[in-house]
């Protein structure tokens, strides 16, 4: 194989130009497409840089294998390289002003045929993850991997400079269970034993900060196992950052620099200073605790106008300290009985039990409530909304979480609807003041609102070390959200840093003194050894790329990514193991897992 060993690549396909013409090159990529015209083969040849033309003569013994060409077969090429003759530029690629005239060349490998064209981007996504390798050779999926790796890079570079250190974390590590289920590695040489992969570094880079590496940093991988959605996966990356001496101020300030610095490099946008909002306000005017404001549709309280309208729902609602909200909808006048009750199926899908509607068209009010409510307190309702002639409003009454849920959805599905999201602009929030706990119907206890190292705001110290549960609905965390476009792009907090107050978070979560030392006595012992107050943060890298790379599904960003049902199409993972290798881990198979499994091999 003379052009690998003796003749080197010295470009790449994509980066020719007109400032290379007269130069001999050697080329190596795939053959991307070929055109036979008799005497002469043109084949585009592609490598991860782009494309350029290169023209074989068939009939020369050098380039003799041109008929043989096929596509993705593996070619490398000497050749000249050349203007295009008048009227054949194509300005639509880089190299379209050049062609390369070769003088030899060699397949190095042969292909078989593909199952789809690897710039076909109508491909069913099964087919794709399948054949992840070729999906991969594609100018897309190239651009947003190549694109990931400049934002990683652009990261290092800031952190670096404000004087972070990168530190890697354990990936085998100790479960402590209090968000997402862990998945588990069980130990062969301690049996009976398991490690945990990582939900996050959380416990290690706050014991960094008791080491004294007071700024740190880390591309830190994590692992979940938990229902998926288009922007989660299960194993993941975090921009990982923990600093020690600061305040909340601190951490927003540095973390807000960054974010402008990789929209200017990467956007050429200054995004100015980030707005804030309290958690509270951003549930009330939007319904989620992430809101897209990159368009309007606040919602609006109603209860005033109606309390005591005589309306039973409304009336049951308010009585039992519920609420009853709603938005506008622009042009919603003209709807449908049809679109009112697509609306109330996304409002139930949302949390609620039924959706409230009124419609203005030509000067009449439409509503399922008419006969409860004059058209004058109709108008008075689609007013207090945002609405006026020719406009709609959905009103939800219910408990206030199901209500913000329902009004979420309803609010994300008409700006999508209606055209309302301008996507030629990124909007940014900072939302702060989220609650320190709230309260899990299912396990009859108080939980960690984000997770249980997180510290209260300082007025609240008091009612966790006095365990004043009363207040305990009250308290409010020093945690922070940065939200972009209606997606939670990093969260962290200032941490607990003092072992009593520790202590007291874990017994308010319901911990028995044994639980704790069980799960956490090692971090406990670590607290007493001078620890200094820090906090931190830590960005969703493969949302962070989504979100850069103009797309809305995560695994457009990754390389090899997981399904919704957690599987790897293309390696065909998770996969059986050996009764051999489950026995020198200690491990046997539950009846329920016997089955499904008896169940695969009979469908197999």
């Amino acid at each position: 194989m003379k052009f690998v060993k003796d003749l080197k690549r010295s470009e790449y396909c994509g980066l020719l130009s007109s400032k290379k013409i007269g130069e001999k090159v050697v080329l190596m990529g795939w053959v991307d497409t070929r055109r036979d015209h008799g005497s002469l083969v043109f084949i585009d040849l592609r490598d991860r840089e782009g494309i350029v033309q290169v023209v074989l003569d068939p009939n020369k013994a050098e380039t003799a294998m041109a008929k043989e060409l096929r596509g993705e077969y593996v070619l490398a090429v000497e050749g000249v390289v050349r203007a295009r003759p008048d009227g054949m530029v194509n300005k639509k690629i880089r190299t379209g002003e050049v062609e390369v005239e070769a003088l030899r060349a060699e397949i190095l490998n042969t292909a078989a045929t593909p199952p789809f064209q690897v710039d076909d981007e109508n491909v069913n996504e099964m087919l794709r993850l399948k054949y992840r390798y070729l999906d991969l050779r594609s100018p897309r999926l190239q651009n947003h991997l190549r694109l990931r790796h400049r934002v990683a890079q652009h990261a290092r570079r800031f952190l670096s400079e404000q004087g972070f250190i990168e530190v890697e974390t354990p990936i085998l590590y100790k479960s402590t269970p209090e968000g997402a289920r862990d998945y588990l590695v069980p130990s062969r040489v301690n049996p009976g034993h398991f490690y945990a992969l990582p939900q996050s570094p959380q416990t290690l880079k706050q014991l960094l900060m008791i080491s004294g590496y007071d700024r740190y940093f880390q591309m830190a991988r994590c692992f979940r196992d938990e229902d998926l959605r288009a922007d989660r996966q299960p194993e993941f990356s975090q921009i990982d950052i923990e600093m020690s001496f600061i305040d909340q101020e601190d951490i927003i300030n540095l973390n807000e620099n960054m974010l402008r610095s990789i929209w200017k490099e990467f956007k050429g946008v200054d995004i100015g200073k980030v707005p804030r909002l309290s958690y509270q306000e951003a549930m009330d005017r939007y319904g989620s605790d992430k809101p897209d404001t990159r368009f309007g549709l606040e919602i609006k309280d109603l209860g005033p106008l109606v309390k005591g309208s005589g309306f039973k729902v409304f009336d049951d609602v308010i009585a039992r300290g519920g609420i009853v909200r709603g938005i506008a909808v622009p042009k919603g006048g003209g709807f449908s009985r049809g679109q009112f009750d697509k609306l109330t199926d996304i409002a139930k899908r949302g949390g609620a039990k039924g959706l409230v509607w009124i419609k203005e068209e030509n000067g009449a009010y439409g509503s399922p409530v008419s006969k409860f409510f004059p058209p004058e307190k109709l108008g008075e309702l689609l007013k207090a909304v945002g609405g006026g002639a020719g406009d709609a409003a959905l009103i939800i009454a219910d408990d206030y979480d199901p209500a913000c849920s329902a009004l979420n959805a309803l609010r994300l599905h008409l700006g999508r609807e209606l055209n309302l999201i301008d996507f030629s602009q990124d909007k940014f929030l900072w939302v702060v003041d989220f609650p320190l706990l709230e309260y899990s119907p299912d396990d009859k206890r108080w939980v960690a609102r984000h997770h249980p190292f997180t510290s209260p705001q300082d007025d609240h110290f008091e009612d966790l070390t006095s365990a004043n549960e009363a207040n305990y609905g009250k308290m409010l965390a020093k945690a922070y959200d940065l939200v972009c476009n209606g997606y939670e792009m990093g969260g962290g907090s200032i941490r607990i840093y003092r072992n009593e107050i520790q202590q007291a978070m874990f017994r308010v979560l319901g911990l028995t003194e044994e639980e704790t030392q069980r799960k956490f006595g090692f971090f406990l012992e670590a607290l007493k050894y001078g620890t200094p107050p820090h906090g931190g943060i830590a960005w969703g890298m493969d949302r962070l790329v989504m979100i850069l790379c103009g797309t809305d599904a995560i695994r457009e960003v990754i390389a090899f990514p997981k399904t919704a049902k957690a599987t790897d199409l293309m390696a065909d993972a998770p996969s059986e193991v050996t009764f051999d290798q489950l026995n020198e881990v200690g491990i046997r198979l539950s009846a329920a897992a016997e089955k499904a499994l008896a169940g695969e091999s009979k469908d197999a």
